[in-house]
């Protein structure tokens, strides 16, 4: 992944108009380092952005006062998803979106439209804070501070509170709450996480992709996975549907400008959308560039087998290393195709005129007899690579290519690769 990263980088990097905007997810927290190192060689520290804990970048992932909560609360649901084992479950994840957005509106109405992971916590989880802002809804009611628009969303909220949601059952009623808090939780739990991601509205030094498209910086989520396992996939998948949306965008304003995302063990972060993104970002100019351990690492994740092949039939260039994964070297060889392969046969057989049987040794014994081999030859369509190649003829530091020009695919072989270490 590094030399890939060192390239777009290095490209027009003396231009500031023509820069490439870049999401790095780091899984492993190594990665930053060497981005860094590329971003000193070729002068480009003043356009890097790390988001990590204890940083000097703040990040409110839910301040978007230009998206409609619904759109927020769904991007909450999509990250919720990640952590349900069972997605058939449907009912929990759209009542709890649904809560999430009546949530949202009520909060953008008395915090000056500005919403918080910690605001969202108290209203959903304690009923005296909710009762005491709908007493300051009130009083902006009272006091005319409302437009038509603010006076139908405060409307809809209080009826679906009131109406629905305090009338379900307490054991109903629990589960929503529950499954919302498996979010609200992870910031406001530890300081450096409420801090970094609950901070102040005028503390906010990150406010999403639409500056970094435009001046082509690069924004690095430098947060370990091993440590600090729910924060970074939330933030992780937040930053990536943030990205996608805002790269999309591009294409109806006339803005298009190029982009990258760059993400190793991707199986940590995908998400069911990256399908759809995936399949009209070329248009937006996107490129794209992930790794996995295999392919059943992104089935066991997506839970969703057909969502697996859209994804990687939209990845064009593909380097393939040793792997033991059935279903990955299936999914290869399909995409590589088929060839004639000359097939060898081989055959022996004896004839006898005259047979005995002989009770001393109780075998057959046969006289006059003549041995026979017969070779032929037939031709059988079969994959170009066999299984056999993945597992075993692809030695350390080598790959099997398919890779693409733009203009041209080039047909597969097999390549050395140079350890970048070395």
């Amino acid at each position: 992944m590094y030399p890939f990263t060192r390239q777009l980088l290095e490209f027009n990097k003396s231009n500031p108009n023509n820069k490439i905007g870049m999401l790095i997810l780091d899984v492993k927290g190594n990665y930053y380092s060497q981005v860094k190192k590329f971003c000193a060689q070729f002068d480009l520290l003043d356009d890097l952005i790390v988001l990590e804990l204890n940083g000097d970048v703040f990040y409110n992932p839910l301040h978007k006062p230009n998206l409609k909560p619904i759109v927020l609360a769904n991007r909450l649901k999509t990250i919720l998803t990640l952590f349900s084992e069972n997605n058939s479950e449907s009912y929990w994840l759209d009542k709890a979106e649904q809560i999430l957005s009546e949530c949202i509106k009520l909060c953008r109405l008395y915090n000056n439209n500005y919403v918080t992971f910690l605001e969202l916590h108290k209203l959903i989880t304690i009923p005296s804070y909710f009762e005491e802002k709908i007493h300051i809804l009130r009083n902006l009611f009272i006091s005319s501070k409302f437009t038509t628009k603010d006076i139908y969303e405060l409307n809809a909220s209080l009826d679906f509170f009131q109406k629905e949601f305090q009338n379900l059952d307490a054991r109903t009623k629990g589960i929503l709450i529950s499954e919302i808090t498996r979010i609200t939780n992870t910031f406001i739990s530890d300081y450096e996480v409420s801090s970094c991601f609950c901070s102040p509205k005028e503390k906010l030094s990150f406010l999403g992709f639409s500056d970094l498209l435009s001046k082509g910086k690069i924004l690095v989520l430098n947060i370990n996975i091993a440590e600090y396992s729910l924060l970074s996939r939330i933030i992780a998948t937040y930053l990536k549907l943030d990205f996608q949306a805002e790269v999309l965008s591009t294409l109806s304003n006339n803005a298009v400008r190029r982009s990258a995302f760059i993400c190793d063990e991707y199986d940590k972060y995908c998400t069911k959308t990256d399908a759809d993104f995936f399949s009209v970002s070329r248009e937006a100019k996107c490129i794209n560039i992930v790794s996995t351990q295999s392919y059943s690492s992104l089935k066991n994740a997506l839970k969703d087998e057909a969502t697996v092949k859209v994804i990687t039939q939209n990845l064009i260039n593909k380097i393939w290393f040793r792997t033991d994964d059935i279903f990955t070297i299936e999914e290869a060889q399909k995409q590589l195709g088929k060839e004639d392969k000359e097939k060898i046969s081989k055959s022996y057989s004896e004839s006898a005129k005259e047979t005995k049987f002989s009770y001393i040794t109780q075998t057959l014994n046969s006289e006059n007899s003549n041995i026979s081999e017969t070779y032929s030859t037939f031709t059988q369509n079969d994959y170009i690579y066999d299984t056999k190649f993945f597992t075993q003829d692809l030695e350390t530091f080598s790959a099997l290519t398919f890779l693409s020009n733009g203009n041209k695919i080039y047909n597969p072989e097999k390549l050395k690769m140079l350890p970048y270490f070395k």
